[in-house]
């Protein structure tokens, strides 16, 4: 990939306008740099770098109409030399695993300050892999965890809906007594507590999605 004659050109994607323009302002001025293209949903993020094919591409994991994980995986599988970075607001978030997988080189937290973003678009520029330190260490801790269940997915989206033990034993033919060991289990790997705090962090990590 040929480096544009004005510096490395970016396209950012992202349904926050105030999140585009602050990422907009710190890269265009840097020298080198140029944002040449915003998009602000996924599919528009897709057709966007079809046709004016970036340096970098800065996708954000949740986007409207198509979210960060299936752009990378359109733009990778028409361009495989694409050279993505994913930003997202938690880095717990599931969908960060996915999005690796599907081609992304790099994860930026929005809050990251400014010079650890242009760090990331170079890094990705020079096809090289860049993981912000807290994901990289949430990563680590969560995999020496046991992956969630079919079973434990299918009690914790009950769960999310708001039914009792009993309710959810009724759906999966099991006494409320197994819900309970299954809960208790689900809570342990999940590292929670409470029902409560089960489904907030189901949702933060994308396990879950809240109607």
């Amino acid at each position: 990939m040929i480096q544009g004659a004005d510096g490395i050109h970016v396209m950012l994607a992202c349904d926050h306008a105030i999140v585009r323009n602050g990422i907009a302002q710190i890269l265009n001025g840097q020298p080198g740099m140029a944002v040449v293209a915003q998009a602000a949903d996924g599919v528009e993020a897709v057709t966007l770098y079809a046709t004016e094919r970036p340096d970098v591409a800065m996708i954000d994991l949740r986007m409207p109409r198509l979210d960060g994980v299936h752009v990378v995986e359109r733009i990778r599988t028409r361009f495989s030399e694409a050279r993505i970075a994913i930003m997202t607001t938690y880095d717990t978030d599931d969908h960060i695993d996915r999005a690796l997988r599907a081609g992304a080189k790099a994860v930026l937290l929005k809050d990251a300050a400014p010079h650890e973003l242009v760090a990331c678009v170079r890094a990705v520029y020079a096809g090289q892999m860049w993981v912000a330190r807290s994901v990289g260490a949430t990563r680590a801790e969560r995999g020496t965890r046991m992956q969630l269940t079919a079973r434990e997915m299918v009690e914790l989206r009950l769960l999310a809906t708001g039914k009792s033990n009993r309710e959810i034993a009724g759906v999966l033919a099991i006494s409320d007594g197994t819900v309970k060991i299954h809960l208790a289990h689900l809570f342990e790997k999940l590292g929670v507590g409470s029902r409560t705090e089960a489904i907030a962090t189901a949702v933060r990590r994308g396990l879950v999605r809240m109607a």
